[in-house]
């Protein structure tokens, strides 16, 4: 019994000095990113598992967890709440969601813009036109929403001429196959699924036809950024190294495209399908060509103009301009006083550079 006690006791005192004489230096800061399921962002379910984020965290001495939610806009809500570090989003959803929520978010990596992947279905018609009158199902208030109001547009059609039904992006393959359900908005995988097993489906707009204005981003708190800069770093160099890997037609590319198809629901057809209608940046130089651009600032000037008009810029808007966003070389949109959201090609031009 003895024996037995003084064991506790050596336990005892092992648990005190590991807690109280390791430096906290030893200890790794922790990061947590959400992703969910789209063309664009597979990629990171890759690099996550097959250790690339590991690899490119540990050189950096951080801990990354890349975490999957399969719900889109929860992931957002999530990451807004505090509960990630990261998450990838479109342009328009960081600013009308974590932004016009009060949280200081970059654009840390702009990894593509969709070229196709955004699309409106309507059963029986092929015209855009016929749209007027009918319920149409999307996520509400989100990039779906933002190509529906561009979409009609094109044909001298308002929202008022229809009705928006709120739908989760989860639920939206499902919801097709109702005989109630007549257009829906919806982006890859689902839009691809629907159309393919949906009978007399037909796509009618696209997001190719207002290229660029639908962009993919990692979006990250800033102010974790600018204390932990590695963070950056190191997501960065993943991303990179992972672009590098699945655009080249080796062995090697193959079977992560393959990889990433399984993981999203469809083959390895089905995924190079949708990437031919998503412009990605496998190259971080093109990224960084893209983000400081004029042209972002003018998307972003319209992106601003739809989420007031649909009063998502939070609570008090009293314009466009209640957001402020900056850009490359000190350009900035709306309330300086109020910046929350920032387009950073700092990292980006790191890995062009090779300085990561």
């Amino acid at each position: 019994m003895r024996s037995f006690i003084r064991h506790l006791s050596t336990l005892g005192l092992a648990a005190v000095l590991s807690t109280t004489l390791v430096p906290a230096a030893f200890a790794k800061d922790s990061f947590k990113v959400a992703w969910s399921i789209y063309v664009g962002w597979m990629p990171w379910d890759y690099a996550a598992k097959e250790g690339i984020v590991k690899k490119w965290a540990d050189k950096y001495g951080i801990d990354i967890e890349v975490v999957q939610i399969n719900d889109y806009i929860e992931s957002i809500n999530q990451y807004t709440a505090g509960g990630y570090d990261g998450c990838v989003m479109t342009n328009m959803d960081a600013l009308t969601i974590p932004a016009a929520g009060g949280v200081d978010s970059t654009a840390l990596i702009v990894g593509d813009f969709s070229n196709g992947n955004d699309g409106i279905i309507m059963k029986g018609s092929s015209d855009l036109a016929t749209i007027k009158g009918q319920k149409v199902n999307l996520v509400e208030l989100s990039v779906s929403h933002y190509l529906l109001a561009r979409a009609l547009e094109t044909v001298k059609l308002q929202e008022r001429d229809l009705t928006v039904v709120n739908t989760s992006d989860a639920d939206m393959v499902a919801a097709a196959s109702s005989a109630d359900v007549t257009s829906l908005v919806t982006w890859n995988p689902q839009l691809s699924e629907i159309l393919g097993t949906v009978k007399d489906s037909h796509l009618v707009f696209n997001s190719s036809q207002i290229p660029g204005e639908i962009i993919d981003m990692m979006v990250v708190n800033s102010d974790k950024l600018a204390k932990h800069p590695e963070l950056g770093k190191a997501l960065t160099g993943a991303w990179y190294e992972t672009m590098s890997i699945m655009s080249k037609d080796d062995a090697k590319g193959k079977a992560a495209r393959e990889f990433m198809a399984k993981a999203s629901g469809t083959d390895l057809a089905g995924y190079e399908s949708q990437m031919k209608t998503t412009k990605f940046f496998f190259d971080p130089t093109e990224a960084v060509s893209f983000t400081t651009s004029a042209a972002l600032v003018d998307t972003m000037k319209m992106v601003a103009g739809f989420s007031f008009d649909h009063g998502i810029l939070g609570e008090g808007a009293k314009s466009a301009d209640a957001i402020g966003m900056s850009f490359s070389g000190g350009k900035t949109l709306g309330d300086t006083a109020n910046l929350k959201l920032r387009f950073d090609e700092s990292y980006m031009k790191m890995a062009a550079d090779g300085k990561l």
